[in-house]
């Protein structure tokens, strides 16, 4: 029998493939382990079923692979919280759930696309709040989501699964990914996309490379009735650059469901004009977190088996 490490409370009852086993945590008030609870507890249990807010780095992956640790499971599709690295080098399996929050993930996308570009935000506060004194025809002018010219950067299954809602709206679709897709649309030039598109949603993983991938140069480069929508990973937008642009009027507005240093958000971001904020809520259904919660645990469940699981990113 194994001992598996649940970092926090989990939606529905995908644990139960691990029945039969020994599982520890998450604490009574679902409060986040700290990074040297992490670590005492590491070498103790076989498999960690982390979150993406649970900082699984080098030392944690070396102490715990020094005792009894063999796999985390990570209940997101990114995994950047994880030293893959390190984990490869000492065998310790990492898994993530891809697949299915792919569509969940997308309505939430095309949620921001509609709030941002429509004032959504704006004009519901301004009712709720008792500011709005009737009709007009200047009042909440925003841009057009049918139509537009929609620039998808990275163009995975969730990039596509918005291309395919924005079809629907009329909307003429190009994309942008490190490699030619082959697929009608394809921009090789990062800059030409931003400097095309009405609407740019952002899809990449979080990489070196993708850090700060949008920055004020960027930015500039945008149409000024531009909107810039981010349900990928809060820093892959320079959010100090961002903010200034959404100031000054170097482009129109912007939906953002992810940020550089959650849950702290940039002050000037809170503040500015013409911007829809969630708080991460991306992948944020009863149906879709079980079956990310389940996934992870049929992983580890796998493991235990002595089968090799699915979904590995370091093996």
């Amino acid at each position: 029998m194994a001992t598996i490490l649940i970092t926090r409370q989990l939606p529905g009852d995908g644990v139960a493939a691990l029945a039969g086993h020994t599982l520890i945590g998450p604490k009574h008030d679902d409060s986040p382990y700290t990074p040297d609870e992490l670590l005492a507890i590491a070498p103790n249990v076989d498999a960690i079923v982390s979150l993406l807010t649970d900082e699984i780095g080098a030392k944690l992956l070396t102490v715990g692979s020094a005792g009894r640790l063999r796999m985390v499971a990570n209940v997101a599709v990114g995994y950047n919280n994880i030293d893959t690295e390190t984990a490869r080098s000492l065998g310790v399996l990492v898994s993530n759930t891809p697949g299915v929050l792919d569509e969940t993930t997308a309505d939430t996308a095309f949620l921001l696309i509609l709030s941002a570009c429509r004032l959504a935000d704006e004009a519901g506060a301004d009712l709720r709040s008792g500011r709005w004194r009737g009709w007009g025809i200047n009042q909440y002018l925003g841009q057009d989501v049918h139509g537009a010219t929609l620039g998808i950067v990275g163009y995975g299954r969730i990039g596509q699964a918005v291309a395919q809602r924005a079809t629907g709206f009329g909307m003429r679709v190009i994309h942008h990914s490190r490699n030619d897709t082959g697929v009608d649309g394809y921009v090789a030039d990062l800059d030409e996309l931003l400097a095309t598109s009405d609407i740019v949603s952002l899809h990449t993983p979080l990489t070196p490379a993708t850090t700060h991938l949008i920055d004020a140069r960027r930015l500039a480069l945008m149409k000024p009735h531009a909107v810039l929508i981010n349900t990928a990973r809060g820093p892959v937008v320079d959010e100090a650059a961002l903010a200034e642009a959404l100031h000054t009027g170097v482009i129109f507005g912007a939906g953002l469901d992810v940020y550089e240093h959650e849950p702290i958000v940039h002050e000037r971001l809170l503040s500015a004009p013409r911007t829809v904020l969630l708080p991460h809520i991306g992948s944020g259904s009863m149906a879709t977190r079980h079956k990310m919660v389940t996934m992870a645990c049929e992983s580890v469940a796998t493991m235990l088996r002595g089968e090799i699981p699915p979904n590995l990113v370091a093996n």
